[in-house]
């Protein structure tokens, strides 16, 4: 009997020994508040850097509505200099039509007082013709230029009929005469010319077949 008891206590013991530490239960609560303890300065760390960066973020915010305030203020500078010169460019557009104009109305004036002076409708004829020229080379370096007419066939583009005259040596549809002059703006027509076209004569024996014909068909 007593080797029996002397066994147990020794089951007793080696199960004693054999227990780890971490079941413990007052182990494992010191550990648990020393890990508590531990991360409480961490946390306190990270409270004045989201700080600093939102300090940043804060300064960026400002710095870029400065920017934009500036760059719609050189916007709205842009848009008053080009509404300036638009009308600019509107008001001033035929000042170079003026400008090489002059010199016709100078040449007007100078035929003038040349006729006045001399007593002579030469010398103002010449005057005049001379300035006629002039006016003519300015308004082909703008791009005007004269309707060719005469002993062309009528091209309803260019010409308006005012008048038209039986002919026999000339084809019919050509034009005979030129009663205002037409003009071209580059290749656009300003100004159709103003033209008396030839036609077939009629003989009498073909008027009275003609008018035969119409009462008959009437």
């Amino acid at each position: 009997m007593s080797d029996n008891l002397q066994q147990s206590d020794e089951v007793r013991g080696k199960d004693t020994v054999s227990k780890p530490l971490s079941d413990h239960p007052d182990t494992e609560s010191v550990d648990t508040d020393e890990e508590g303890v531990s991360e409480n300065p961490q946390k306190n760390a990270e409270v004045p850097s989201l700080t600093d960066r939102l300090l940043e973020k804060d300064e960026e915010l400002h710095a870029l509505n400065d920017k934009y305030l500036r760059l719609a203020a050189e916007f709205d500078n842009y848009k008053r200099r080009v509404q300036r010169d638009q009308q600019d460019t509107i008001r001033f557009a035929n000042e170079k039509l003026f400008k090489d104009l002059l010199p016709t109305l100078d040449n007007l004036e100078r035929a003038l007082q040349s006729g006045r002076e001399q007593g002579r409708i030469e010398g103002l004829l010449e005057g005049v013709d001379l300035t006629y020229k002039h006016f003519l080379d300015t308004l082909q370096k703008m791009g005007i230029k004269q309707v060719s007419s005469v002993g062309e066939v009528f091209d309803p583009a260019k010409h308006q009929a005012v008048g038209q005259v039986e002919s026999t040596t000339i084809p019919e549809n050509v034009i005979v005469d030129e009663y205002q002059k037409g003009y071209f703006v580059h290749d656009r027509i300003l100004r159709p010319a103003m033209v008396t076209v030839a036609k077939a004569k009629t003989e009498p024996g073909d008027e009275e077949a003609q008018e035969s014909k119409e009462g008959a068909e009437a």
